[in-house]
């Protein structure tokens, strides 16, 4: 679609909400129905004048019908770097000033932190209803700062923010924001090229396509820096890519000329990176160099679907397409993978999907992993000891017998009360689970999508959300402002 149709259907995507209000139904069809005949229209090749004048008279009747949109309150990006240490970052890091360095920086300390995290929730949990978080002495402090609001108040969505589509008629299987950035995202398609987005300044745009691959593209990840992205392919090639002017820097091949399926940054070290084949192996790469790090590889049970590191990149976790999930030890000085623990989730059933979390919320530190498995289940498990060994948590109900659906922790910024999680699903819809809640566990539900959702992804603030579809779709939701 040219860039005006993209720019009136997200004008009426903005106004969708007005629309009867009682019948959300009506709405998804309206909006599903506008995109196609834009779709149309834009294959039809009319004048760059007539489309302006078109979307100029489009935004005037509506503004007219419903009355003028105000603009989404702004948040200030400096104050919300500046207080947004994650409570993932912090997790390992000594709260003793003497445990700081010359220079005031914190040292990574080790004491078994799992485990003896697990041994203090496990002695708490006795004491508390199943499914309840361990109460940190900040719990009721960060209750007042948040007002008392609830998750469903927290999560409530105003409506789609802008719709693209530049990768319609093929899935787009993986959409991810920058890190630290609310208007910076990318995805990637099976259509063998991915996209950088920006969505500010208005209008939302496609700032730069990565072309290259031979294949379809299987995952991505962004640096920490948001300087470059690696992505994999069925083409067998890893490529690093300038997200600047969408240079690829660098190609590396598969040694076993194997389809690559995921990949992901080591956390402290984007040096390296950890890629995942379609015959069966796991391995580190040295981007630098493209070249395999000594003692980095390791096989798994079957096909690599995904990978995750915790948060200070000691231990990572690989799932495969025949149900088992691994966890290895990484060796922070020379990059060397030890096998350590296995679980079999489900025998036969893919992982496609793997979320690791220091921080369920603010309210406690417990150590987690969210997990879609093709089990038609939402899967969490609790890291209960150094080694990422996992014990079943909660799992929650949601359409996924076959698609590689993704789901995300929420990134809980500010004091809010309560632990939500968001996943996609087949059934096309966007589900947020509350960890907490015993019963009645949604939060919110979000329908738009014409296929399955195959990926979620917040921005920074959580003020957007993107979700992506497996027919090209990928639509920015936008929260309500309080």
């Amino acid at each position: 679609m040219a860039a005006v149709w993209q720019q009136v259907l997200a004008v009426d995507a903005r106004y969708n909400a007005y629309r009867t209000p009682t019948f959300p139904q009506f709405r998804t069809q309206y909006i599903r129905r506008r995109s196609q005949l834009l779709r149309e229209n834009a294959k039809c090749g009319f004048e760059p004048g007539l489309r302006r004048q078109y979307l100029r008279l489009r935004s005037q009747l509506l503004a007219l019908r419903y009355g003028p949109l105000s603009e989404q309150s702004s948040f200030r990006a400096s104050s919300v770097r500046s207080s947004r240490t994650t409570l993932d970052r912090m997790e390992d890091f000594e709260e003793d000033p003497r445990a700081q360095g010359a220079r005031g920086h914190r040292r990574s300390v080790s004491r078994g932190s799992y485990q003896l995290q697990a041994q203090m929730n496990r002695a708490v949990y006795d004491e508390r209803p199943p499914g309840s978080l361990v109460p940190t002495s900040v719990a009721e402090a960060s209750r007042a700062m948040a007002g008392d609001t609830t998750l469903s108040e927290n999560y409530a969505f105003a409506g789609m923010h802008h719709i693209f589509d530049q990768h319609v008629d093929s899935a787009v299987p993986r959409i991810q924001f920058a890190n630290d950035d609310k208007r910076l995202l990318a995805c990637c398609s099976l259509d063998g090229s991915l996209s950088i987005m920006t969505l500010s300044p208005a209008p939302p745009s496609v700032k730069v396509t990565l072309k290259g691959h031979g294949g379809p593209v299987t995952d991505f990840a962004w640096s920490l820096s948001n300087d470059i992205i690696v992505s994999t392919s069925l083409d067998g090639t890893l490529r690093i890519w300038n997200t600047e002017d969408g240079r690829c820097i660098r190609e590396v091949r598969d040694p076993e000329s194997s389809e690559l399926l995921c990949c992901t940054f080591q956390p402290m070290n984007n040096n390296l990176t950890v890629v995942g084949n379609g015959k069966h192996h796991l391995q580190v790469v040295n981007i630098s160099t493209g070249k395999k790090v000594k003692g980095g590889s390791s096989k798994l049970t079957g096909r690599v679907l995904s990978v995750s590191f915790d948060a200070p990149g000691k231990i990572l976790w690989a799932g495969d397409d025949r149900g088992s999930i691994f966890s290895f030890l990484f060796d922070m000085a020379t990059g060397k993978l030890t096998k350590a623990k296995r679980l079999v989730v489900s025998e036969g059933s893919s992982i496609c999907s793997i979320s690791a979390r220091s921080w369920i919320s603010r309210e406690a530190r417990d150590p987690s992993l969210l997990v879609n498995a093709c089990v038609n289940k939402l899967l969490l498990y609790r890291v209960v000891d150094n080694e990422g060994t996992l014990q079943l948590k909660r799992s929650f109900p949601i359409q996924h017998g076959s698609q590689l659906v993704h789901s995300i922790f929420c990134p809980l910024m500010s004091f809010r009360q309560g632990a939500c999680v968001v996943t996609g699903s087949e059934d096309g819809c966007v589900y947020f689970f509350d960890v907490e809640r015993n019963t009645k566990a949604i939060v919110n539900k979000l329908q738009g999508h014409g296929g399955p959702v195959l990926d979620v992804s917040f921005n920074c603030d959580e003020s957007l959300l993107a979700s992506a579809d497996s027919t090209g779709m990928v639509i920015i939701w936008r929260r309500e402002q309080k």
